[in-house]
């Protein structure tokens, strides 16, 4: 699995950034296609959800503090605050029977709710 290299990289001290995965990039470049614009990823944290924390994936705009990660073209955005919580983790991209989707794999979660979308520390 190839990853996404960061292109400003503003970590804090012993966090490692996450990695995006190559079929998340190319499913990017697929929604670029079909609707005319290229807009990065935004992977965030929030509070709230069953489990204590939950992802918010969406596209957006970049600020000017965020990691971004790019490949190709394509760029996944990481803030600040989100990202000792998915420091080490895999941005994916599946497309299963229950529906196609970004997924985060996070090895900072003790524990998760069933949809995926949703963990605790």
């Amino acid at each position: 699995m190839d990853t996404g290299t960061a292109m400003e990289l503003t970590l804090p001290p012993k966090v490692t950034a996450p990695k995006v995965t190559d079929r998340a990039f190319a499913r990017l470049a697929e929604i670029a296609e079909a609707t005319g614009q290229v807009k990065p990823l935004r992977v965030a944290v929030d509070g709230g959800g069953c489990s204590g924390f939950q992802y918010s994936i969406t596209l957006d705009d970049p600020a000017p503090d965020d990691l971004v990660l790019e490949k190709g073209g394509q760029r996944v955005l990481v803030d600040q605050v989100s990202l000792p919580f998915l420091a080490n983790a895999v941005i994916d991209f599946t497309d299963e029977l229950i529906g196609a989707r970004f997924v985060v794999e996070n090895p900072n979660a003790k524990s998760s709710c069933g949809c995926g979308t949703s963990f605790s520390l």
